[in-house]
């Protein structure tokens, strides 16, 4: 009997995702914030203690630090790169998954660890009110250091020290919870575009509702849940601010537009497959080098990152598959390695003016975005249900509308851009989203890596 106590305890530890117990205590959460990042607040307008705000990025493997700067909005600060991340793209379901989280979380001061056992972290919330909605089920869901994963983001010791040092000087100057925005990829329109044909489309779509919200604004978005979906910028689920619910839509509406032009253009609907997660391509050579060399023999670079999880998945990376229309891989197209997709991808939609960098008022005012692609007649002939429907709407039928969804009667969208001057009404809420864990992904090079000279990452040489 006791031996078997025993297996069941050590089971559950197992799936516990990063459990993250206490050691013995040391000064490490007591490092100051990094020389050349306190010179880069300083030219950036923005004080020790001010507030910040943390966007993930999974396939990309980034961490953003925004902080708040004297005019009030937030600008970027930092950006590092994450050693490694679990799973596939796609929200945390259950407890032993090994799903990093996606969604919006709080981390307040009792969800740092001083002491933890990857060196420094903190619990990003998991499971939020949204996550409870929906019966998903983890614990010890983490951003610390090191470079393994069970569920959590490993930024290695270095990188979370510089966040932990941001994180602890925030609640110094009087910060109450920081927000944690974790997002599959970067919401662009290719993005968006590539993954039309994903079970997730539905709760991505949602998180970028949230996404654009920071973007049109660059503040720290309200979040609640209403009807089992996040919403933003609301209160008891009625808008705050019409002018900047309006400015959104706007945005939102430019995006579809440019989602189809996308598609018109070629752009295929894909999957990213992983063995087990992935990382940032900068710690791959020292990932190898830490796996597969003797400890007393490991250069300096690959002993920094500690253990490391699974290696033989990050260096793999993701294999790319094709899907159709009902989101099953396209039985003439075999998993191909997402590199063998490079001579494939669509020509770029010329980028318009950002919203970001523009006043909710202007946003406002400016006239709808006409499309500058035609359509495609065979594509048009797949979705296409009225001559009068707009062309993000023939393109990808109920995707983008506003009515129902196929399969999801319930589902709703945004809505697109009305005539200036008038306030859209919220997203209807009520239905719960189609959303799962199904493998998925986004183009490779939709996002470039920025070099590390020119984002500050720390040198690992």
């Amino acid at each position: 009997m006791m031996k078997r106590i025993l297996l069941a305890a050590g089971l559950a530890l197992a799936l516990a995702a990063c459990n993250d117990q206490s050691v013995v205590s040391s000064n490490r959460h007591l490092s100051p914030i990094p020389p050349q990042t306190v010179a880069l607040m300083s030219q950036k307008g923005m004080s020790k203690d001010g507030p910040i705000l943390v966007r993930i990025f999974k396939k990309e493997a980034e961490l953003e630090v925004w902080k708040q700067a004297s005019n009030g909005q937030y600008a970027l600060l930092r950006t590092l790169p994450i050693c490694r991340w679990s799973g596939q793209l796609g929200p945390k379901v259950r407890e032993g998954d090994r799903q990093a989280p996606e969604g919006f979380y709080t981390v307040t001061p009792e969800l740092m660890n001083p002491n933890s056992s990857y060196y420094l972290s903190f619990n990003m919330g998991f499971p939020n009110q949204f996550d409870r909605a929906h019966g998903r089920t983890g614990s010890h869901l983490m951003v610390h250091g090191s470079c393994t994963s069970r569920g959590c983001y490993a930024m290695t010791d270095e990188a979370i020290s510089e966040v932990y040092a941001l994180a602890r000087e925030a609640f110094n100057g009087g910060q109450r919870g920081f927000q944690v925005q974790a997002f599959p990829f970067r919401m662009t329109a290719e993005n968006m575009a590539t993954v039309r044909y994903d079970r997730n489309i539905g709760f991505w779509r949602n998180l970028k509702e949230g996404y654009d919200h920071f973007e049109v604004t660059r503040a720290e978005p309200r979040v609640e849940v209403c009807g089992r979906e996040y919403s933003f910028n609301t209160q008891n689920c009625s808008p705050i601010n019409p002018q900047v619910t309006y400015a959104v839509a706007a945005k939102q509406a430019q995006d579809e537009m440019r989602i189809a032009e996308y598609v018109s253009r070629g752009t295929p609907a894909v999957s990213f497959v992983y063995e087990d997660g992935g990382g940032h391509p900068s710690f791959f050579e020292y990932a190898k080098a830490a796996a597969t060399t003797e400890p007393g023999s490991r250069s300096r670079a690959a002993r920094r990152l500690g253990d490391v999880s699974r290696v033989d998945a990050l260096v793999a990376g993701p294999r790319m598959v094709a899907l159709d229309p009902s989101g099953r891989p396209l039985e003439q197209a075999a998993p191909q390695p997402a590199h063998a997709f490079a001579s494939v991808q669509s020509q770029p939609v010329p980028a318009t003016a950002s919203p970001a960098a523009t006043s909710a008022a202007a946003v406002a005012a400016a006239p709808a975005q006409q499309p500058g692609q035609a359509v495609n007649s065979s594509e048009v002939a797949k979705a296409e249900t009225g001559p009068s429907r707009p062309l993000h709407q023939r393109l990808f039928g109920d995707l983008f509308s506003s009515e129902p969804m196929a399969g999801n009667p319930d589902q709703t969208a945004n809505p697109a851009a009305t005539a200036p001057g008038a306030v859209p009404a919220p997203p209807r809420r009520g239905a719960e989203r189609t959303v799962d864990d199904r493998r998925a992904g986004i183009i490779p090079g939709a996002h470039a890596i920025i070099p590390d000279a020119a984002i500050g990452y720390t040198s690992l040489r």
